[in-house]
């Protein structure tokens, strides 16, 4: 039902996880995918051949997004190469786990540059090739963290909440342009990323023991799907939302 043909779709971060399922899903639904990683270059390529394999066109981009001018050379590629920009899925993230206490200038720094700030840099340099459109779409992955204090997760946390404040002013500011901006906040989703957070497996257990739909915790391709839709026509009026897609788990103690 989603049909996202003749689109071009960039997204941040998809060599692996939630990042390789929304440019799988994208390109399934019938967008050519522009894949940027940073240093996963095989695993990009992976991404790439799936994209390859439903019959669309899929390129592999190195860019750190976190840095202004590798994210301006992004998007003029993409204009070079494909003439247009449809839908940006803002998903590349970094930072450590550690508490509070424990931050650093550098560490804090470090991951609201990567984080929060490249959805700043990816505007300033795709907005024009967005707004060329009648309707495009950009959707950035926030988490939990945005809301919940989460054990060794307060500086990404608090870039997530950035990132979903940015998500509503740019709604502001460039909605009237043809933008739609949102943001998804999935559940604890079981990625390599996570796997590096101390205590993953009592928190994993912990929000699996709160889901109130029958079934397990949230899959990178549960939040792809999510994306696809909020790329595609039917969402035409959701605009500056923070959509919640963790079973039920934040509804209750």
């Amino acid at each position: 039902m989603i049909d996202l043909t003749g689109r071009v779709a960039l997204v941040t971060g998809a060599s692996r996880g939630i990042g390789r399922a929304c440019a799988e899903r994208l390109a399934a639904c019938g967008a050519d995918v522009v894949v940027n990683f940073l240093n996963s270059r095989d695993k990009a390529a992976e991404v790439v051949e799936s994209v390859q394999s439903t019959g669309r066109t899929g390129v592999a981009v190195r860019a750190d997004v976190s840095e202004p001018d590798d994210v301006r050379a992004l998007a003029d590629f993409v204009g070079e190469r494909f003439g247009r920009l449809d839908i940006v899925v803002s998903n590349a993230a970094a930072g450590g786990f550690r508490p509070l206490l424990e931050l650093s200038p550098a560490n804090w720094e470090a991951t609201m540059r990567s984080n929060a700030a490249p959805l700043i840099w990816l505007m300033q340099a795709a907005a024009p090739l967005l707004t060329q459109q009648p309707r495009s779409s950009v959707v950035a992955i926030s988490s939990h963290g945005s809301t919940w204090a989460v054990p060794n997760y307060g500086a990404i946390g608090a870039s997530k909440a950035s990132l979903e404040a940015l998500v509503r002013q740019f709604a502001y500011e460039l909605g009237p342009q043809g933008i739609n901006f949102n943001a998804v906040m999935p559940g604890i989703v079981d990625t390599a990323a996570i796997r590096t957070m101390p205590g993953v497996e009592t928190i994993l257990n912990a929000v699996k023991d709160r889901l109130l739909i029958k079934g397990d915790n949230i899959t990178p391709p549960d939040v792809a799907g999510i994306v696809a839709f909020l790329a595609s026509e039917h969402a035409a009026y959701i605009q500056g939302q923070t959509i919640i897609a963790d079973g039920g788990v934040s509804l209750h103690v």
